[in-house]
């Protein structure tokens, strides 16, 4: 995997699945859009009380942005720092504004049965180390683009991030991140191709060294 250097342990987010870990406050998180056109549904718990999470309506209104770019810091929906974005490599487009996808909206666009989706997605992950939520908060959308007009009008878009291309996020208390590799393919999300692919993560003690 290009320029990942020394560090913290790289750690997989399958392709249409998810997967959570506790983050010491100081540690810094670093997702890496691997294959440059995956979006990753990104959430955040305050460690010692699930029940306060990164919130994108309060961090909106911390940020004054719909976007959020290095140096800001997201909030809680306590209105406590939670995760500052350090750096950006991928083009600095993300996205605040859209759920996470769910069997509702698979349904919505018309498929039938089954459909991988980030708030099972989150369900399970939480799952694997023992916590459960009583309903799904609004993701910080990794390398999701949504542009809008002056008009207030949004569409969805491919990516503008490339292969390798990474954000880095410092843990401003102690956490547990949960993130979603997510699997919509019915709309170009994750690229005009329409095809989830896996991510990756990794936790380290200070910002690490990455190419890309």
């Amino acid at each position: 995997m290009q320029g990942l250097g020394c560090g913290g342990t790289v750690q997989v987010i399958p392709a249409r699945k998810g997967v959570a870990a506790r983050v010491a406050r100081g540690q810094v998180v670093t997702v890496i859009n691997t294959h440059g056109s995956q979006v990753v549904d990104t959430w955040a718990f305050c460690a010692d009380d699930i029940g306060e999470f990164m919130s994108m309506e309060h961090s909106r209104g911390a940020i004054l942005k719909l976007n959020p770019v290095a140096g800001d810091t997201m909030r809680s929906n306590r209105r406590r720092p939670m995760l500052t974005l350090t750096h950006d490599t991928s083009g600095g487009v993300h996205d605040t504004l859209i759920a996470a996808c769910d069997r509702y909206r698979y349904e919505q666009l018309g498929h039938i049965g089954h459909h991988d989706n980030c708030t099972d997605n989150l369900a399970d992950a939480l799952a694997a180390i023992g916590l459960a939520l009583p309903e799904t908060p609004s993701p910080l959308n990794l390398f999701m683009n949504i542009p809008w007009e002056a008009d207030g009008a949004i569409s969805f878009a491919a990516p503008v991030s490339q292969p390798g291309s990474w954000v880095s996020m410092r843990a401003e208390m102690d956490l547990i991140i949960a993130f979603s590799a997510c699997p919509q393919d019915l709309v170009p999300v994750n690229g005009a191709a329409c095809v989830p692919t896996n991510a990756h993560f990794r936790i380290d003690d200070e910002q690490p060294v990455l190419g890309g």
